[in-house]
């Protein structure tokens, strides 16, 4: 019996890093990005419809456009199979952990499934992230993210944190001072976490000043993250404002994410493993 409805998690994407190393004539960046995937996120269902629906459910569904202005609405239309599709929304929009990216992708895989065939789609058409997105574990992204590299690390245990403020993806690179920055320096062979952490604190997100001058508040959260206890790094995700905690002891993380949700219950705080 053919599946008539398929259920698919979408995982938030953090940058570990993000070099920005270029500009081509036709506008688009040239990354350079060590991402991984946390085990929080959205979750997506598709199924067999005569038309195209979506309907936006969850804590962080409200603004979330319900139509085809929806990337997740985009992906299935790229398809090209009428669905009914529901987004159940965990993550928050416009943060820099790809959720949108992240719910297009979980929109292909769960229609390869429902169809039993590949997607066909041209994945940058939709947008960078997205083909990262579709693998959903530890890669590198290179070019304008079409370039994707798996990679095997260790788990990391993390803390998110994000104000609740948006940032434009436009206006942070559009306040980006240099646009030819030197890419990743070469990574330690072997998954060792000591051995990544140590490669990952001299890295950078090229995004994180312009992004933090935009919007303060991402200033503060990661001031507020490196007072934590046991933190080995704390950065910025993607284009913001999301940043993210980095630590080496197993469970602190746990901890640690309760006790900035006391400290600051306005904010989006989850604990996360990344793989």
């Amino acid at each position: 019996m053919t599946a008539q409805a398929i259920e698919v998690f979408a995982p938030a994407k953090i940058n570990l890093t993000l070099h920005v190393t270029g500009q081509r004539a036709d506008g688009y960046h040239l990354l350079d990005s060590l991402v991984m995937f946390a085990d929080v996120g959205d979750r997506v269902t598709v199924a067999r419809a005569s038309e195209m629906s979506l309907r936006v459910t969850g804590p962080m569904a409200a603004g979330v456009p319900d139509d085809a202005r929806n990337l997740c609405w985009k992906a299935a239309e790229a398809f090209g199979e009428p669905v009914a599709i529901t987004l159940d929304k965990h993550l928050p929009a416009a943060a820099g952990i790809g959720g949108g990216s992240s719910d297009a992708a979980a929109v292909l895989r769960g229609m390869e499934q429902l169809f039993g065939r590949p997607s066909g789609v041209h994945l940058p058409d939709l947008g960078a992230d997205v083909p990262v997105c579709m693998l959903a574990h530890a890669a590198r992204m290179q070019g304008i993210g079409e370039q994707v590299t798996p990679l095997d690390l260790q788990p990391l245990d993390v803390i998110l944190v994000n104000p609740r403020v948006e940032v434009s993806t436009p206006a942070v690179f559009k306040a980006l001072d240099r646009r030819d920055n030197p890419p990743m320096t070469p990574m330690p062979e072997g998954p060792r976490s000591r051995d990544v952490l140590t490669w990952l604190a001299e890295q950078r997100n090229d995004l994180e000043a312009p992004a933090s001058d935009l919007r303060p508040e991402i200033g503060q959260v990661l001031r507020e993250l490196s007072f934590l206890d046991g933190v080995r790094l704390v950065r910025m995700s993607g284009s913001g404002a999301t940043c993210f905690a980095v630590f080496e002891s197993r469970g602190l993380h746990e901890v640690m994410a309760q006790e900035m949700r006391r400290n600051f219950p306005q904010w989006w705080v989850e604990y996360a493993t990344l793989s």
